[in-house]
């Protein structure tokens, strides 16, 4: 598969709307992961209506919903997600020998300390741009994290 192919296939994904697209061949694995879509959208697709790529294998397409703890579905327009602002290595204490900033149920203000994201030797404090409840921390401690990732999910109610 060549780049060109490669580039056709990210333009099909943006242009269907969908979350994510997996492509397993012999010789090539490769996920294509788009923005934050709400509908749930599952198809096969038979790729050899689709010119100019050249393969014939056939992609599977899903996209994911954000799940709570209880495996409830969560009503993502009722709340807020806080993104990462960096990219880094995600911690959620200020020190090793520290309790942790915030937990799920915690009730917090805008402008609290929720994490921090260490960037290249330099520890950044990530607040909360609203006050209310943590509904889900949606990263393990001490994992690396990308710039828009979501980080934590808040009921500002």
């Amino acid at each position: 598969m060549n780049i060109k192919a490669i580039q056709n296939l990210i333009k099909f994904v943006a242009k269907t709307g969908v979350q994510e697209v997996k492509l397993e061949m012999k010789d090539l694995k490769l996920t294509i992961k788009s923005g934050t879509e709400k509908i749930i959208h599952h198809e096969k697709i038979d790729t050899r209506n689709l010119t100019p790529l050249p393969f014939s294998d056939e992609i599977e397409i899903k996209s994911k919903k954000v799940i709570n703890e209880n495996k409830d579905q969560i009503e993502e327009d009722n709340f807020v997600t806080i993104k990462a602002p960096i990219i880094g290595t995600f911690y959620r204490k200020s020190a090793s020998d520290k309790t942790l900033l915030v937990n799920v149920g915690d009730t917090i203000k805008e402008g609290d300390v929720l994490c921090i994201i260490e960037a290249m030797k330099l520890f950044n404090e990530i607040e909360s741009e609203v006050s209310g409840k943590i509904v889900k921390v949606l990263v393990e401690d001490a994992s690396p994290v990308e710039f828009d990732e979501s980080l934590f999910i808040i009921d500002p109610s």
